[in-house]
């Protein structure tokens, strides 16, 4: 009994200082992880069996990365490196999905700004946003009004969000909203870490008329802590063709059509 309770011991030990090894690196291939840990091949995949069911962490294409909840975000250099083709063919989509949109809102994170790098520029549209990054580097561009909403600035993201966010969004009524999320759970709720975040995305999604969610393949079947909105909110969602054709199905089985491209 005392040699299990050691070995027990010794492997929960080993799982946190392998999700803080993730936390720090980000990305770490599968085969690296024998050699760091000075264990077997077999121990590192009974290891990653368990920290995946607890979503701690994510494996895809032979590496394993941290996955977001409720006490850790990645960085924004992390989330600009990872899935770039994928969130480029999403935002192309999303773009296509404008409409007679004229004024847009840009959610904070990476992937609502890679969908503004694709707006066009030749139909005088206004953008309304929560990402300081966002504002900072469309202002730049010809053909485009920006809008910067102001608030409490958050380090990890550079989104505003608090009370002055909440105070000029439920001011606006912008014609199409663009927004993320850190998670969608299996039920389809739409989750972030933040409260704060949680709550200027209920905002926006509240006074928009229209509302599209974006998300790379690796936010699905994943909750982050904070429920704002569920997808069904949306008139859809659009992500990579990473994702599963018959995990798509079942999330548009809940009401809204998932669009993979």
């Amino acid at each position: 009994m005392a040699e299990l309770a050691r070995n027990q011991q010794a492997a929960a030990s080993r799982r946190e200082r392998l999700v803080d090894l993730l936390r720090t690196r980000g990305n770490v291939a599968v085969t690296d992880l024998p050699g760091i840990f000075g264990v077997s091949a077999e121990t590192v995949r009974r290891d990653l069996r368990v920290l995946e069911d607890r979503h701690e962490v994510v494996r895809a294409y032979g590496s394993v990365r941290p996955a977001e909840s409720g006490a850790f975000e990645t960085t924004r250099e992390f989330r600009a490196a990872q899935f770039a083709e994928e969130k480029a063919r999403i935002a192309r989509e999303a773009c296509a999905r404008l409409g007679r949109a004229e004024t847009v809102f840009i959610d904070e994170g990476h992937l609502p700004l890679v969908i503004g790098r694709a707006l066009p520029t030749d139909r005088g549209l206004t953008v309304v946003t929560t990402s300081l990054p966002a504002a900072a580097e469309l202002a730049r561009r010809p053909g485009l009004t920006v809008v910067s909403v102001g608030g409490r600035v958050r380090p990890a993201t550079l989104g505003v969000v608090d009370r002055w966010a909440l105070s000029v969004l439920g001011s606006m009524e912008p014609d199409l909203a663009f927004i993320g999320a850190n998670g969608v759970t299996e039920e389809g709720w739409l989750t972030t870490p933040d409260p704060s975040v949680a709550a200027t995305k209920e905002t926006a999604i509240a006074v928009s008329h229209r509302r599209i969610f974006v998300g790379d393949h690796s936010k699905f079947d994943h909750s982050t802590f904070v429920r704002f909105a569920r997808l069904v909110d949306f008139e859809c969602a659009i992500t990579g063709r990473e994702l599963p054709s018959t995990v798509a199905r079942r999330y548009s089985a809940l009401g809204t059509e998932v669009v993979r491209v």
